[in-house]
């Protein structure tokens, strides 16, 4: 058995997946399979620049008491996402903490975490996160280099579809079609004998797999991207007032809610009240490619006074599949559908890739018969 190929296979498979996840991560603006931090305040459980493995919040099951989460922070060095520990569960939502730091992240300013603003749990052993040293500085490096890079050919072309998480989707896609040209151009060298031709160009699996892996990317991003929770903060107040955020206790204010799709597919959207204080009516739209709809959002202000976030959850799919049969596959568990059209549109795609250029590798073959390209274009015409 050669060990050295085993392990030189071992670790390419996983860079690849470590890759994909970062990635992934990027594409859908959340955490999938692997996260990181960037400042200290974790240490010494998780140092700055490292990684750890993050579970979707979807299938971590219920949160508790010292659980280190990922989740949308509001006030935290102005928002976004921030991996903190639970030190405490209240009425009004959870308690976080850096591990490092001396307060709560409560006690500086930002409201308690509730659970829809939690989107990943580290994996942890025996109490400790499963943690991956320098994950977290090599991920910024490669996406230092690809932020460059989608800004220089922005630039060059004059677009700006090229920019954030759609543009790194084509960026992905336009190069696995440049590896291929390139291949195809080295490899047409006549000086190079037919024997080693036999094992030279990239393997057509991996080629087509990598284009079929950018599509379900760009389409998961699609999805998941312009949806998530909706905070609306209000007070409940003791009088009357003309703000919309102002609502007097026991009183509800109804608001007009705007749905888009800036997309050509149509999609299918449903809303997932986060407590009795919202409703949603419709509860579903069907948009058209570039179709926009309203709605109308019912906020209820608690008996008690006071300032209160409330949550509409936003799910969003591809209309790939007939509604009902997305609906069904919804209320069996949200992400259900997400995979199910993944799986309709990578597939498929794959499927036929291989049988257009087979499954040997893409070379460019002087005496050994034509190349994928010409095989391609023959079955075409």
């Amino acid at each position: 058995m050669d060990w050295r190929g085993t392990v030189t296979k071992a670790a390419g498979a996983v860079i690849a997946l470590v890759l994909v996840a970062l990635v992934a991560g990027q594409l859908l603006g959340q955490p999938v399979l692997l996260s990181y931090v960037t400042t200290g305040s974790m240490e010494p459980t998780i140092a700055a620049g490292d990684g750890f493995v993050a579970i979707p919040a979807e299938a971590a099951g219920p949160i508790e008491e010292g659980d280190i989460v990922v989740f949308e922070a509001e006030e935290i060095q102005g928002g976004g996402l921030t991996t903190h520990r639970i030190v405490e569960e209240t009425d009004r939502g959870y308690v976080t903490r850096g591990d490092a730091n001396p307060f709560t992240d409560q006690d500086s300013g930002e409201p308690p975490v509730k659970r829809e603003q939690i989107v990943a749990v580290a994996w942890q052993v025996g109490g400790e996160p499963v943690t991956i040293p320098y994950l977290g500085t090599f991920a910024e490096g490669v996406q230092s280099v690809v932020q460059a890079a989608q800004l220089r050919l922005a630039g060059l072309l004059g677009t700006r579809s090229l920019l954030g998480t759609q543009g790194l989707a084509y960026l992905i896609f336009g190069l696995t079609v440049v590896l291929y040209a390139a291949d195809v151009w080295f490899s047409n060298d006549r000086r190079r004998d037919r024997s080693r031709g036999r094992d030279r160009g990239l393997s057509a699996r991996l080629l087509v797999g990598v284009m079929a892996a950018s599509l379900v990317l760009a389409a998961t991003a699609a999805m998941v991207a312009p949806a998530g929770p909706q905070s609306f903060e209000i007070v409940s107040a003791e009088f009357e007032s003309e703000r919309s955020d102002v609502i007097q206790q026991g009183t509800n204010e109804t608001l007009q809610y705007t749905v888009g799709n800036g997309g050509q597919v149509p999609v299918y959207v449903y809303f997932e009240e986060g407590s009795e204080n919202v409703d949603m009516r419709p509860a579903s739209f069907t948009l058209a490619g570039n179709d926009v709809r309203n709605g109308t959002l019912t906020l209820t202000a608690p008996p008690e006074t006071g300032t209160y976030r409330l949550f509409l959850t936003e799910y969003r799919y591809l209309g790939v599949l007939p509604e009902p049969h997305v609906r069904t596959l919804y209320e069996l568990h949200p992400w259900l559908p997400i995979v199910v059209i993944d799986a309709l549109i990578g597939v498929p795609f794959y499927v036929v890739g291989i049988a257009l250029v087979g499954s040997g590798r893409v070379r460019r073959r002087d005496r050994d018969g034509p190349t994928a390209v010409d095989r391609l274009l023959a079955r075409l015409r």
